[in-house]
């Protein structure tokens, strides 16, 4: 709930751009940050200052030839950014913060239960893997995201909109077991209903009571709808312009990990 202190609390009026990194949140976050090279000449920009570009980007929405003078030029930003994606270091961190914030928050580190949800958005004309949700009445990609129960991103995967909810259940809910194995129930809507592959993890249909009229909150899987809502207020995701699928996953990552770390920072 917004109130003053709250506002006050979470403001971010004194930074460069609201989407830079304070000092606590780059404390939580540098420890993760891969060394710079050995060889070769030195690096001119931090690695604080290629993520204030990343996340600038993310947020505002922008192509990279319009990132801003005082941070790193577009060539550096991209050249991280593609390292960085190729070598899965967005979900690693993402890994690393949601196991942090579960236990500051008193939870067992890895959780045993997780919400199961897509959401369906366009493409542009960059191209790349895409298809037709015909339920939704979009062309583009489909996200399915599986989070905790308290809406912490565990894993995250883009898919052509045209593959069903319950086809595209299986190699998320495999996915997760590589990094949170303790996964033993996941909570979903009547679109995952049906035959899926078969995995140990129990996926239990929520559906919404026959007497509903209007908007009603779900039990469990309003954590994830609440997700989406909060990734949402990133513009490079309103829509999927990513030619790859793989730099997509990555965004939906970044966008995972400035929630966590801006929590985190607040409580250290």
């Amino acid at each position: 709930m917004w109130t003053p202190t709250t506002r006050r609390q979470h403001s971010r009026a004194r930074l460069r751009y609201e989407t830079d990194l304070t000092d606590t949140e780059w404390a939580v976050i540098a420890p993760m940050m891969p060394e710079p090279a050995s060889r070769g000449r030195p690096p001119v920009w931090t690695m604080r200052e290629v993520l204030n570009a990343i996340f600038y980007v993310l947020r505002g929405g922008i192509a990279w030839r319009l990132i801003p003078k005082d941070l790193p030029p577009r060539s550096t930003t991209f050249g991280y950014f593609s390292r960085w994606r190729d070598e899965g270091l967005f979900g690693r961190i993402n890994h690393t913060l949601v196991v942090a914030d579960r236990e500051r928050a008193g939870r067992e580190a890895s959780p045993t239960a997780a919400v199961l949800d897509s959401q369906s958005v366009k493409t542009t004309e960059s191209g790349g893997p895409r298809g037709y949700d015909a339920g939704k009445k979009v062309k583009g990609r489909k996200r399915q995201a599986l989070v905790d129960t308290d809406g912490r991103a565990l894993v995250l995967d883009p898919q052509p909109a045209s593959i069903q909810d319950r086809d595209g259940a299986g190699p998320v809910l495999c996915l997760s077991r590589r990094t949170f194995p303790f996964i033993v129930r996941a909570f979903a809507d009547a679109g995952y209903a049906g035959d899926r592959p078969a995995t140990i993890i129990t996926v239990d249909i929520v559906r919404k009571p026959k007497d509903q009229v209007g908007f009603a909150v779900h039990p469990r899987r309003w954590v994830v709808e609440r997700f989406f809502g909060w990734i949402s207020r990133n513009r490079r995701l309103w829509k999927d312009p990513e030619a790859t699928l793989a730099s997509a996953q990555a965004f939906l990552y970044a966008a995972a990990i400035m929630i966590l770390v801006r929590r985190l920072g607040r409580a250290s």
